[in-house]
């Protein structure tokens, strides 16, 4: 019964919330730990009370989930039960009035502009791999996409004459994000040069494609990437996501407003685009505390 239950939700959220298959695959790993909980516990989903969700929720502490963890985890359960209470499967909500566990936000690492010059002047554009892979990277530092989202970027959905990409974000919502002038330029010499030759008389829709005529993995590019960081000199583990908080935090010190900035990112929550305020106020701090006459107390000489 409980099996069958989930398999409701999950299809739930797969038709009716349209959810990225992401995240419902960890809705359904944290919910099948969930079950597999209240089993032990002999209780069924539709008689959970508030301690039962409580006590759950401190046996995952115990276990040493981090806080970050058993958030995720407690919005699956209120996912979960909201949907029973709907179908008149269960009377109430046993997650409805529970604390989200606390957790220390970490600042998102990102690079400076020297290091983003250094990087996209890395690849050798002499070459045909070259020239694609300094396309490849102006268009994702221009745009900020996800490295899911710049790898299934279709030929079609670039409009270089306009100066914008069409991506599918998460829970499979579109939008239109603007390309600076440079990254139109290197993606119109890739398309133009570099592409007819990987492709050697192929077709393919996607627009960036490997020697074998074949869509990068995202491991595929996170290597590609990692190595054109270590030419360029830089000491930081660089992966895909930090050129998207680059982006971000690049825009914003430079007066983007931050409602513009969730919508380019494509974030569904504005709470989520702020910590790249925060960002820009600990930079500040250390640019005040450095450079301030009064910022630092002097030691006094005796």
């Amino acid at each position: 019964m409980q099996d069958a239950l989930l398999d409701a939700f999950i299809a739930y959220l797969r038709a009716e919330r349209n959810l990225a298959a992401k995240t419902v695959d960890a809705y359904g790993a944290d919910l099948k730990r969930y079950l597999e909980y209240l089993a032990q516990a002999h209780i069924t989903a539709e008689a959970v009370t508030r301690e039962d969700v409580l006590e759950h929720l401190a046996t995952l502490a115990k276990k040493g989930l981090s806080p970050r963890s058993r958030a995720r985890h407690l919005a699956a359960l209120r996912g979960f039960h909201r949907f029973l209470e709907d179908e008149k499967i269960a009377k109430v909500d046993p997650t409805e009035d529970l604390d989200t566990p606390k957790h220390t936000q970490k600042l998102p690492v990102f690079l400076t502009l020297p290091e983003v010059e250094a990087l996209l002047n890395a690849p050798d554009e002499r070459t045909t791999a070259g020239a694609r892979d300094r396309a490849m990277i102006e268009l994702l530092y221009a745009t900020g996409l996800r490295v899911s989202e710049l790898l299934n970027v279709k030929v079609a959905d670039v409009s270089l004459g306009e100066g914008y990409v069409l991506t599918m974000g998460k829970g499979r919502k579109e939008r239109v994000v603007p390309i600076g002038r440079i990254a139109t330029e290197k993606v119109t010499e890739y398309l133009k040069e570099a592409r007819p030759k990987l492709l050697k008389g192929a077709e393919s829709k996607t627009l960036f494609v490997t020697p074998r005529k074949k869509p990068f993995t995202r491991m595929g590019f996170w290597k590609l990437l990692r190595r054109y960081a270590l030419k360029a000199g830089i000491k930081k583990r660089l992966s895909p996501h930090k050129l998207r908080h680059s982006f971000a935090t690049h825009l914003l010190e430079r007066g983007a407003d931050l409602r513009s900035v969730q919508a380019m990112l494509g974030h569904a929550d504005l709470k989520t685009t702020q910590i790249y305020t925060h960002v820009n106020a600990e930079r500040l701090k250390a640019v005040y505390q450095a450079h301030h006459p009064r910022s630092r107390r002097e030691k006094v000489k005796r």
